[in-house]
């Protein structure tokens, strides 16, 4: 998926691995999932995955050179030809160091967005 605000590939030799750039806070905050034990992401996506199934990810946040790499799995499905809401997947991130950091970091780049009523992807 490529648009101005997110970027998404796949990572070689590996269907459950995907580098994700996030350009814009707007786009980071409607992939956020605050409410997820550890925090998550929800990612647009045509993929065949399996709620439980394990996801690699390569992220970038804005302009931040640092980039983590995050491991979690798949927690929420939201199918195709829904009124609003796009198709995807939501993986919840482990417990894992760069998936603490990671989360840490989106929630201070987020911050008072984190409260916000603006609609997201999955809610």
């Amino acid at each position: 998926m490529t648009n101005p605000i997110f970027e998404q590939a796949d990572m070689p030799n590996n269907s459950h691995s995907l580098s994700l750039l996030f350009k814009e806070k707007m786009a980071l905050h409607a992939a956020y999932m605050p409410y997820v034990k550890g925090g998550g992401l929800f990612i647009p996506s045509n993929k065949s995955l399996k709620m439980g199934e394990a996801v690699t990810m390569l992220l970038s946040l804005l302009d931040d050179p640092i980039k983590f790499q995050v491991i979690g799995h798949v927690v929420w499905l939201s199918p195709a030809n829904q009124a609003s809401m796009p198709q995807g997947v939501g993986v919840q991130f482990n417990e894992q160091a760069d998936s603490v950091a990671a989360r840490e970091k989106i929630e201070s780049l987020l911050g008072d967005d984190l409260k916000s009523t603006r609609l997201t992807h999955t809610m």
